[in-house]
């Protein structure tokens, strides 16, 4: 079981990958689409052309950790579109598609922000 801190950034590929890649492989992927710098902290996620892969790939202090999960059976369903290059998730929104949680018709509750503007 992966477990992210609440305020984690975790940023997902929205175009499918090779699941053979690896860190250096992956790294490369996030810099060039992404142009973000993969020693930052962030959380970068990648899902298999099949679907039935995702690797999440983030650098911890003092070395890349990768975390891979390939299903037996079946596949990830994820709700961005691909034209996107990358989305901005929670790390909660990530733990649900990973544990198979549809949110195709899922709606955000409004919820108090510091930069909301009140009126």
């Amino acid at each position: 079981m992966l477990s992210l801190p609440p305020g984690a950034r975790v940023f997902v590929a929205t175009a499918r990958v090779d699941g053979r890649k690896g860190i250096d492989g992956l790294s490369v992927l996030v810099r060039s689409q992404f142009a973000e710098d993969p020693l930052s902290g962030t959380m970068y996620v990648f899902f298999s052309r099949r679907g039935d892969r995702v690797r999440v790939l983030y650098w911890d202090r003092d070395g890349y950790v990768l975390v891979t999960k390939r299903l037996e059976k079946g596949t990830f369903k994820t709700p961005w579109s691909v034209e996107r290059g990358r989305v901005i998730i929670e790390a909660a929104e990530l733990l649900l598609v990973l544990e198979g949680i549809d949110l195709e018709g899922a709606k955000r509750r409004a919820r108090w922000s510091p930069h909301a503007r009140v009126e």
